[in-house]
């Protein structure tokens, strides 16, 4: 019998979401990957197979914020991003992560600055 780790366990979250989870150009992905160190994600258009827009823990301007506040204002820069492109609507992807700290943080950040999702 095989060891289900915590990495393992997560990744079959993600399998078992992404399976009925896709993004369209209309109303892309909005993917999230969560290390230790940061919160990276993108807007993605699945039909295409193309990012639309993406932020990451390691840009300048998130970099020097502590933790909390920064996924909260990755959420606010990844929306003002998908308004640039066009976007107003997405389906939410949360990786097989818990919607809870720095993702759920990140999730009402992009809906308070006008995504829906």
């Amino acid at each position: 019998m095989t060891v289900l780790t915590k990495e393992r366990r997560r990744l079959k979250r993600r399998r078992r979401v992404r399976a009925k989870v896709s993004g369209t150009a209309v109303r892309p992905r909005v993917s999230v990957f969560r290390s230790n160190r940061g919160l990276c994600a993108q807007l993605i258009d699945d039909q295409r197979g193309a990012t639309l827009a993406a932020v990451n823990w390691y840009e300048p301007e998130l970099r020097q914020l502590p933790n909390a506040q920064r996924a909260t204002r990755a959420g606010a820069l990844l929306a003002d991003r998908a308004k640039t492109v066009g976007v107003s609507e997405a389906v939410f992807d949360r990786g097989g992560y818990r919607y809870h700290g720095h993702v759920r943080a990140f999730a009402e950040a992009l809906r308070e600055a006008g995504l829906t999702l």
